[in-house]
């Protein structure tokens, strides 16, 4: 788009505006490859410059797996050496921490003191040895004072219930109740969430299917379930934190792609007629509709992740977090280039609009606009003016005199421009 083009953008007739009311802190999650030591030393630089520069408030790292180690092999042996590193990764760049208390050795779910699998990396720890996981994660966050966020447990990996056709929220809440009792007991300062259920979304007339549904599909009810429960049954929270996709199980993804990203703020409301808890998207993953290609690289993810954005400033969400954000095989957006390879750590078609997003979601200096009458996006500087514009669809947009706004365009506009 030219400069010319991205100027000519009327974003006072036939937009709808809305203030943001809720302070969003976006961050990231990393996972197994993530700007480490054995990378390309100038890929990693340029990689962690993006991160330091606005990439994130915060920065979460999981306790086992994902790009760390077993912690303990064994009862009472730890091994912190690369846990050790992600931490002080996340101080390098100026990163807050959060760690995501997932997963559990394997001695405490049936395996051998001493012996990793990593195949069974999501299997739950037995309830036996529900009192040695909350003892590990008490250690883990003494061992690092620069944690402030604990996310108790991954996806509900492990806990479900095969013969009822349902999650097992019984013991998961069983699970985060003795974490939150015993890291509180160390570190009353930290703020724990849960449960960090999978919001599925399926087809309309399908099993399981829910009230809470919308152009983008219907919310799987047995994921609300597991809501209320664990809203019922916790011992506390400080926060409730959630993920999901825009595709339904069936692969299907609604275009323009800010239908889709209409989920993520339908079930924000949901959980606000619930709870005044803080509301966590703990990984989102914005789908790119049928024709387009999806991936780091991909300026379509990169559209779909900002439409998502956009949904998360109309619902009250307070944290949301990339999952990955070193491009990967993942075909979602991400913040660099994969920096294991020499040519690395670039910045991708996502990475110029976000860093423009992150200080002033944080400070609530964002408002939100949709066209009435294009698929165009934006998001302007309460302040200075400035602002980000989104084609929300493939298809380039006509600018009456001045030319078109390229399918998928992502255009960071300055002020007094």
């Amino acid at each position: 788009m030219s400069a010319d083009t991205a100027r000519s953008i009327d974003l006072g007739q036939g937009w709808n505006w809305q203030q943001q009311d809720t302070r969003l802190e976006l961050g990231v999650t990393h996972t197994q490859d993530s700007l480490d030591s054995s990378e390309p030393a100038e890929a990693r630089d340029r990689g962690a410059k993006i991160l330091s520069d606005s990439g994130a408030v915060w920065q979460n790292q999981h306790l086992m797996g994902f790009g760390t180690l077993n912690p303990e092999p064994a009862p009472g042996q730890y091994d912190w050496s690369s846990l050790d590193k992600r931490m002080q990764l996340i101080k390098d760049t100026g990163g807050r921490t959060v760690l995501t208390l997932c997963c559990a050795p394997d001695w405490m779910k049936g395996g051998t003191p001493g012996q990793t699998d990593w195949s069974k990396l999501e299997v739950a720890p037995d309830p036996s040895h529900f009192d040695d996981f909350a003892a590990l994660a008490a250690e883990a966050v003494q061992r690092y004072p620069q944690i402030e966020r604990v996310l108790v447990w991954n996806e509900l990996k492990g806990f479900y219930h095969a013969d009822q056709n349902r999650w097992d929220y019984e013991g998961y809440t069983a699970l985060y109740n003795k974490v939150y009792t015993a890291v509180k007991a160390v570190r009353p300062d930290v703020q724990i969430g849960g449960p960090y259920v999978v919001m599925t979304s399926l087809d309309p007339g399908s099993p399981n299917s829910s009230d809470l549904q919308g152009p983008w599909g219907v919310v799987d009810q047995r994921s609300l379930d597991v809501l209320d429960y664990w809203l019922k049954h916790k011992v506390g929270a400080d926060f409730i934190a959630v993920d999901g996709s825009t595709a339904t199980r069936g692969g299907e993804a609604a275009s323009p792609v800010d239908v889709g990203a209409q989920k993520f703020a339908a079930i924000g409301n949901w959980i606000r007629q619930r709870t005044p808890l803080a509301i966590w998207w703990a990984e989102f993953y914005p789908d790119v509709p049928p024709g387009a290609q999806g991936g780091p690289d991909s300026s379509a993810s990169a559209a779909a992740t900002l439409a998502t954005v956009a949904a998360f400033v109309r619902s009250d969400v307070s944290i949301a977090l990339l999952w990955g954000p070193q491009g990967s095989s993942l075909e979602y957006s991400a913040l660099w280039t994969d920096s294991t390879r020499s040519d690395g750590g670039e910045p991708t078609p996502l990475t110029a609009a976000w860093q423009w997003l992150v200080p002033r979601l944080q400070h609530k200096e964002i408002e939100v606009g949709r066209s009435t009458t294009q698929p165009l996006l934006a998001f302007r500087d309460t302040k200075d003016g400035s602002a980000v514009i989104v084609n929300l669809t493939g298809d380039d947009v006509t600018i009456p005199g001045h030319g078109a706004v390229p399918g998928w365009a992502v255009v960071v506009r300055n002020s007094g421009g």
